[in-house]
């Protein structure tokens, strides 16, 4: 397997990290301390759980459905809306930490509010406009090159200089035309992706798994599409590319690289065998330092090489 050599920071998408893995928005980021946790144990990074205009309660459940090899889920974004804002106050040191905050509107002025209670306490932004099954929100947004371009402006004009990058649907027929809108508004990075439209029926009790009826897809299943994303993604726009979406293992880690990802984002992985304990065993299997007696490479030098076969 390739092996990355060790530095003491990596960029990415106008942020700096501890390394180029990291923490999934929705996936243990719903309050303060579990944050600070998942930083303590290895992340490069942490993205916090989407937070929108106004407090929602979701779905109904069921919410969660692990299947052989990926997980399924219609969550519906729940969130405390601007109450989240004190859980940072609960990361120790936040100024030095690489947090960034997850945030959903229906609208451009949604972004821009939320995007101010903020300003100032992380690091950058991920815009959601992707998640499947939220109404008015998410993908109905995501879908839209248009609406992508607004949103994502209203953003990065209310974001105070920070950078903002923008989590892409693959439930769309061509996925670079939103991140070409996301890229002209001024979006520093491109996330992709976001979970795929899924559903399970349960024979025995004839009715959907999930109380939602559908749901997303996440976990290894969708490791193909997400690098495909990735791979058409490096081909189309000249900003970074964060990748999403099955990531489980180091190796799993460098072919996103080589598709075009500057660093990758781990969520469902936190299921495997390794738990939360996930960033600590990749990176000690990624990275390697000089003169260890293995061959290592520079980061950059592997980022969206596969493209000049």
């Amino acid at each position: 397997m390739v092996r990355i050599e060790k530095t003491d920071k990596v960029t990415a998408g106008g942020v700096e990290l501890r390394n180029h893995m990291i923490l999934a928005a929705g996936i243990l980021g719903t309050t303060g301390a579990s944050l600070n946790r998942i930083l303590n144990l290895g992340a490069g990074g942490v993205i916090t759980k989407s937070i929108g205009p106004e407090p929602k309660t979701g779905h109904h459940g069921p919410t969660v459905c692990v299947l052989d090899g990926a997980v399924m889920n219609a969550m519906g974004l729940p969130n405390p809306s601007s109450n989240f804002v004190s859980e940072l106050d609960a990361i120790e040191d936040i100024g030095s930490k690489p947090v960034i905050a997850s945030i959903f509107g229906g609208n451009p002025e949604d972004f821009s509010k939320v995007a101010s209670w903020f300003a100032g306490r992380v690091r950058g932004f991920e815009l959601n406009v992707s998640c499947p099954h939220a109404e008015g929100y998410g993908a109905q947004i995501g879908c839209n090159p248009d609406l992508v371009y607004d949103c994502t402006k209203a953003a990065v004009k209310a974001a105070g200089g920070l950078p903002v990058w923008v989590k892409l649907t693959p439930n769309v027929t061509d996925i670079t035309a939103s991140a070409k809108s996301a890229e002209r508004a001024g979006a520093s990075a491109v996330v992709a992706i976001n979970t795929v439209k899924a559903m399970r029926i349960s024979t025995e009790l004839r009715r959907p798994m999930l109380g939602n009826g559908t749901g997303g897809l996440s976990g290894p299943a969708v490791f193909p599409i997400a690098v495909r994303c990735v791979w058409d993604l490096y081909e189309a726009v000249k900003i970074p590319i964060i990748g999403c979406g099955g990531v489980m293992t180091a190796d799993n880690v460098v072919e996103m690289m080589m598709a075009g990802a500057s660093a990758v984002e781990i969520g469902s992985g936190v299921l495997g065998l390794s738990g939360v304990n996930i960033f600590k065993d990749i990176a000690a299997e990624l990275y390697a330092d000089a003169g260890e007696g293995k061959d290592t490479v520079k980061a950059e030098d592997i980022i969206g090489c596969a493209h000049e076969y």
